[in-house]
């Protein structure tokens, strides 16, 4: 019994690749329909079971999509299980809670400073306009313990770096909301010091990228950045202290 279960597992891997080679083979896109199960198997050599198998799994990396009563499509292909894993390794300990998102904060970081003349080249008017609109938001609201502040603030950086049109800087940025959902518990609240600084670090971002200022839209994504760092610093000290 022990070797079956191995070779169980080979088998689906081995058709879940054919699966894939099938898929770029036939230059199929997101959305496209995959030929039934009953027709995989014929075309791919397989049991119904190794297709079924070999279908969840790559329905589980959003590679294909099983609408039910529909058929099977080709997937999104996003990072939607990459996003799972890290929320999910957050959740499992505080030490990875905060690991996790130290190493979102600094991607994001990364993204939007190594991109700022680019960023600054693609924002329309209008995106500039809702831009200011999202910070506007945030000083109504207030951090104080309210969804609004930070509604506001998810919108903003993912508005940012839209116009961009690449999927993976927009996906990760959206993950880093992901991930703070699951480690703002121990964070506690903003002081009133760093809701001002964010806000206006968010301010100061949309000025500099309408005056086509790069060097101060890189000063400002570090200002915004700085309170968070500095609130993660201090609660994993605390968790340190307690355990």
């Amino acid at each position: 019994m022990s070797g079956m279960r191995p070779a169980r597992e080979s088998l689906r891997k081995t058709v879940a690749e054919e699966i894939k080679q099938f898929m770029l083979d036939n230059r199929m896109r997101p959305g496209d329909p995959l030929p039934t199960e009953a027709e995989l198997c014929i075309a791919l050599g397989a049991s119904r079971s190794s297709v079924r198998e070999a279908v969840k799994t790559l329905a589980a990396l959003d590679i294909v999509e099983v609408r039910h009563g529909h058929g099977t499509y080709v997937g999104r292909l996003s990072l939607s299980a990459l996003v799972e894993s890290m929320t999910f390794r957050g959740m499992l300990s505080p030490d990875d809670d905060f690991q996790v998102y130290a190493d979102l904060v600094d991607v994001r970081e990364l993204f939007e400073r190594g991109n700022a003349e680019r960023i600054i080249g693609t924002l329309s008017p209008r995106h500039l306009e809702t831009l200011e609109g999202l910070v506007a938001e945030m000083e109504r609201q207030g951090s104080g313990g309210g969804d609004g502040f930070v509604a506001a603030d998810r919108a903003f950086h993912a508005l940012l770096v839209e116009p961009l049109g690449n999927e993976l800087i927009s996906q990760l940025t959206l993950a880093f909301w992901d991930v703070y959902s699951i480690v703002a518990p121990h964070l506690n609240l903003m002081s009133i010091e760093d809701e001002e600084v964010t806000v206006d670090a968010h301010r100061r971002i949309v000025e500099a990228a309408r005056s086509g200022d790069p060097v101060a839209f890189v000063d400002a994504i570090a200002d915004h950045y700085a309170p968070v760092r500095r609130r993660l610093a201090a609660a994993r000290a605390r968790t340190a202290g307690q355990s």
